[in-house]
């Protein structure tokens, strides 16, 4: 098994992340009684954390693992955006926010009693294409930045023109890999990879009834949509990459599973980062199942940092 990257190579890397941001907000508390108004449990809450979400986690899991990042996105003119924007110098992530004062920026408030999650409550509204537009422009500035580019689509609408910022990265020569989003991926054709999970490649392609069937979709997608490789994320079952040259199938690490929130971001921040390095995917994909092997095991959109992954027994 190759060693980790160190630190300092790592450093040298550059990842450009664009994509749905979002603030996720958590309201901690006990739960001793049911509220005589409704049948529901009363939260005495204690305690309040904010973490930045959607393709902000993954920002910030780039950086945790050493990389220079630098994310491009939209959100409102608004007091979650500043919070957003704190949190993300905080973790030494360079922020290209375009504002818009139409719009909310989407916040995602869950609810927990004794570390369980009760209720989750979202706040969204979609940019306007002037923003989106203005977004694209600098998307270009940005892009000869990059050694990588992660698109992270969480169907919020900052994505709108993916199909172009695609087009860019492929003229340009940089890979680019694509966490999707819906039931239609035409708009991903050319993409470096594509990282569904089990049920959103259910969503593309259908049910199966064993590993064959799912490689022969699996692999006939990848062909049709021009992909180098096609990973799909499968939950307890592991992940399994599909490349033209072959399958490549990592079981899932044997850890206690405490919360899946964040772990896709994971996956796709360290394969980022190790594609920047210039690992080949197979040996990334090893890497990325391992962290998200650590992500599962924390409470809420949490990352994995570079300590973590430098120092995991095998």
């Amino acid at each position: 098994m190759r060693p980790f990257p160190s630190f300092h190579e790592l450093s040298q890397r550059r990842v450009l992340v664009v994509g749905d941001v979002m603030l996720d907000r958590y309201w901690f508390g006990e739960v001793n009684r049911i509220s005589p108004e409704a049948p529901v449990p009363v939260v005495l809450v204690e305690k309040a954390e904010e973490r930045p979400g959607g393709a902000a986690n993954v920002a910030r899991g780039v950086a945790a693992l050493g990389a220079q990042c630098e994310l491009l996105a939209v959100t409102g003119e608004d007091e979650a955006a500043q919070h957003l924007e704190a949190l993300l110098a905080q973790e030494g992530v360079i922020s290209r926010l375009h504002r818009d004062p139409s719009i909310a920026t989407t916040v995602k408030l869950r609810v927990m009693g004794r570390q369980q999650q009760l209720l989750r409550i979202d706040f969204e509204t979609l940019p306007r294409q002037e923003t989106l537009l203005n977004k694209l422009t600098d998307f270009g500035d940005c892009l000869k930045r990059a050694d990588v580019v992660i698109l992270s689509d969480y169907g919020k609408g900052a994505l709108k023109h993916v199909a172009s910022m695609i087009n860019q990265c492929r003229k340009a020569g940089k890979p680019v890999l694509v966490d999707p989003k819906g039931e239609n991926y035409r708009h991903y054709r050319g993409a470096t990879l594509l990282t569904p999970n089990r049920t959103e490649f259910r969503q593309v392609a259908g049910p199966w009834h064993d590993d064959q069937q799912l490689a022969e979709k699996a692999q006939t997608l990848r062909t049709e949509l021009e992909l180098d490789a096609l990973l799909v994320t499968r939950s307890e079952e592991g992940m399994t990459l599909y490349q033209a040259q072959g399958v490549t199938h990592e079981p899932t690490v044997a850890r206690e599973v405490y919360d899946v929130s964040g772990a896709g971001d994971t996956v796709i921040a360290t394969l980022g980062v190790l594609t920047a390095q210039g690992m080949s995917l197979p040996m990334a994909v090893r890497w990325a199942n391992r962290a998200a092997g650590i992500a599962v095991s924390k409470l809420g959109t949490a990352v994995v940092t570079h300590h973590e992954l430098e120092n995991m027994s095998w």
